[in-house]
């Protein structure tokens, strides 16, 4: 909700919305779902960000799922999700014509973020190295999956293809089982976040200096920084990192495997056993519990978890010692777990799905979730709030995701000088 506990007005906007730390500042956003949460990040700080589609919407806007059962091109709930805190305009970038217009916006510009294949601009004339001759200040951000150069510069890709080629699909599922991809795609939202992080400091430079820069992202890159503990561990443990599926690998010379995840009553419970001070007091209070409980063996009650090695452990160990927290978590629920681990201090917690996310008494309590009201769908629809909070600025959600064109007269007539029959004339001629 916002600070008055009230969804957006029905126009979009919200004019009780704070300082935005970006406001100066416009942002072209030429993305596809590949950069879309680029976008969506520097437009939470504040930007102008301005998505500019083809005239029959971007193709992302047929994305399910869909809110309200549709598929109409305005209820993709991730058209939604990614693209609040944007206008949106129209235009037809394989035209001469719509070029000319890109770079007349281009004058007004201080960021453009792109997703197309390398060379795609660039053989328009409106490519970085055309565009910084209008505007030297210009930060341009491409987001593709391979980046600008290299002998893959110019595959297409996804993002399986991209969690396959960085090596993370290798570590994850089960031991001795093929390879599984992560959860739902992540890997264009890894590159956003990188591109945003990018630009932002291509914009320090160019505070600092005067001069633009051109920010290649590779989506493939982004995901292999997920993994910059592997060449680490090979350096430490002279091992690869394996496949361990709800078991941590790697953290025993034996090379014991140890159990990370347990059945509850009503889900699942992280929970692994450490060494040192720190797992000493876990261990002894979550053997506490079970005594309490009478379901703690004798042989766990008169363990001396200070003597514990976890390095040293062998396999046989491990799975004398879990088959006694196996039966007893088996029992609990997840509130149940979440209460004791806080009060006697044991490591581990429940794993939330999305019903106990949306009912996280933390996030309530920092005002995460933020209602907006959508009138093309008659509904007010609840986001997650901003990623981070500043003293003085806003990040919040102050504009729902744009429909087709919604701003062409606003940005086109109202800052461009166009007139309503000129616009008209532009868009017979498939130009917007």
């Amino acid at each position: 909700m916002t600070g008055t506990d009230q969804p957006l007005e029905r126009g979009g906007t919200d004019p009780r919305a704070g300082a935005r730390l970006l406001a100066p500042y416009r942002v072209l956003d030429l993305t596809d779902g590949n950069g879309w949460l680029c976008g969506r990040i520097l437009g939470d700080l504040g930007a102008d960000v301005v998505k500019i589609e083809p005239a029959g919407g971007d193709p992302g806007r047929r994305i399910g799922p869909f809110c309200g059962g549709g598929p109409r091109p305005a209820e993709s709930l991730a058209w939604l999700a990614y693209n609040a805190n944007k206008r949106g305009i129209t235009l037809n970038l394989e035209a001469p014509a719509g070029q000319d217009l890109l770079r007349r916006l281009v004058h007004r510009a201080d960021f453009l973020i792109e997703s197309f294949a390398p060379g795609y601009l660039d053989g328009r004339g409106v490519g970085y190295r055309e565009l910084r001759k209008i505007s030297p200040r210009l930060v341009f951000t491409s987001i593709t999956p391979f980046g600008q150069t290299g002998p893959y510069a110019r595959y297409r890709g996804s993002d399986l293809i991209a969690m396959a080629m960085s090596g993370l699909m290798a570590l994850v599922g089960e031991p001795g089982r093929p390879p599984l991809r992560v959860s739902l795609p992540q890997a264009a939202m890894w590159a956003g976040m990188h591109a945003a992080a990018g630009t932002l400091i291509a914009h320090d430079y160019r505070e600092r200096t005067r001069r633009g820069q051109h920010v290649d992202v590779s989506i493939r890159d982004s995901v292999l920084w997920a993994l910059a503990n592997a060449p680490a561990h090979w350096s430490l443990m002279r091992e690869d990192l394996e496949r361990g599926g709800t078991s941590i690998v790697g953290r025993s010379t034996t090379g014991a495997r140890m159990r990370a995840i347990y059945r509850c009553r009503d889900g699942h419970i992280n929970f692994i056993f450490y060494g040192g001070e720190a797992g000493r007091r876990s261990n002894e209070a979550m053997v506490q519990w079970m005594t309490e409980m009478n379901e703690a063996p004798e042989w766990l009650r008169q363990k001396d978890w200070g003597t514990f090695n976890v390095a040293a452990s062998t396999q046989e160990e491990i799975d004398r010692l879990e088959g006694p927290f196996v039966a007893f978590l088996l029992k609990r629920t997840k509130a149940e777990f979440a209460s004791e681990s806080v009060r006697r201090n044991i490591l581990g917690y429940p794993v939330a799905d999305a019903r106990d996310i949306r009912g996280d008494p933390q996030l309530a309590a920092r005002g995460f979730w933020q209602e907006v009201d959508h009138p093309e769908l008659d509904a007010a629809v609840m986001y997650p709030g901003p990623f981070a909070r500043c003293s003085g600025a806003s990040c919040a959600i102050v504009r729902r995701a744009p429909r087709i064109g919604e701003h062409n007269g606003e940005i086109y007539g109202g800052e461009m000088g166009y007139s309503r029959p000129e616009l008209e004339t532009l868009r017979q001629a498939g130009l917007l």
